[in-house]
């Protein structure tokens, strides 16, 4: 069962309120696979110089990697809709030595105030599965990428097979009514979506514990 997404106002002021939090929490819940994550979709999507959208960028924990390998003439736009997880960012940035490579805009994923073709790489690290709309939003990340550009994106998906789902389902009937644990968080696909528009598969892999699984995968915009 694909859960209904909660009211955008109403996540905006749970991001905002677990910001101070958020890396701790999410790391705890996904027993510190989300960071693998993170690390993967750096590794296999960024490349030096690039400049990247990091969307849904929360604390900045992506955002970090990727300036650290895009390396000084690189740049990164952090994009998030929670102030508070933004405020976070910037902190973190001044605190590593990246500020200089980084900005920070607010805003909705669903609809990014980007041009096409504005990005040499376009991240997204555990961001489209809170949103109304997940293949919209994974259509606006790729409509803002560069002929040629990576896509790289992690995001939850359902437990194999049908023990594990059941127990899923069951563990979330009760998480989902505690938005600040959920945080909006549900299995969610959108590589086919991508994959009808045109973009091609560069690597895929999943990861995470049985319960909570997530996908890592990398596209490519044809030229």
């Amino acid at each position: 069962m694909i859960r209904d997404a909660i009211a955008p106002e109403r996540l905006k002021g749970v991001y905002s309120a677990v910001a101070g939090h958020y890396d701790l929490e999410h790391g705890t819940l996904t027993f510190h696979q989300d960071q693998r994550g993170r690390r993967l979709v750096v590794e296999r999507a960024v490349k030096s110089g690039d400049k990247i959208l990091d969307a849904g960028s929360g604390t900045g924990s992506t955002a970090l990697l990727a300036a650290e390998k895009a390396g000084p003439s690189g740049h990164v736009t952090l994009f998030d809709f929670a102030g508070g997880m933004l405020d976070v960012a910037r902190q973190r940035a001044q605190a590593n030595g990246l500020i200089d490579r980084m900005d920070f805009q607010s805003g909705d994923m669903l609809a990014l105030p980007f041009a096409d073709a504005s990005f040499d790489c376009v991240l997204s690290t555990y961001s489209v599965c809170p949103l109304f709309d997940p293949e919209d939003g994974a259509m606006e990340l790729y409509r803002v990428l560069k002929p040629g550009g990576r896509l790289g994106v992690a995001h939850s998906v359902s437990p194999q097979g049908k023990v594990m789902h059941w127990l899923a389902e069951r563990l979330e009937d009760v998480i989902w009514r505690f938005p600040s644990i959920s945080m909006g968080c549900r299995a969610v696909s959108v590589l086919p979506a991508l994959e009808k528009a045109g973009a091609r598969l560069l690597f895929r892999r999943r990861l995470g514990v049985p319960l909570y699984p997530f996908i890592v995968f990398v596209v490519e915009k044809p030229a």
